[in-house]
């Protein structure tokens, strides 16, 4: 089973095959994304990976949570699912 994990603190210049590197070391890299803002097109410092195998999954969180990587002190820890927003219907109000 794959295992998501975040990556914080990253720095803002961070290539997804740069991440996939390091990632790598510890496991089988599924897939990398980097969020970027829809507005300016640059990415928030952040992304999730996803590792192909939970223990390698978890040695990666071991070892690089705190790692130094491209001058930022990195956060990394399992993802969490995020409950999806529906987005509702736009109501204006009656004044």
């Amino acid at each position: 089973m794959s295992k998501k994990v975040y990556v914080g603190n990253m720095n803002y210049s961070t290539a997804e095959q740069q991440l996939r590197d390091l990632f790598a070391q510890y496991g089988e890299v599924s897939s990398v994304n980097i969020i970027i803002d829809r507005y300016t097109g640059k990415a928030k410092g952040f992304g999730f990976i996803e590792m192909t195998n939970d223990d390698e999954a978890q040695k990666a969180i071991d070892a690089l949570n705190g790692f130094e990587f491209m001058g930022r002190q990195l956060r990394v820890n399992e993802a969490e699912d995020k409950p999806r927003r529906d987005g509702g219907s736009f109501r204006p109000r009656n004044y």
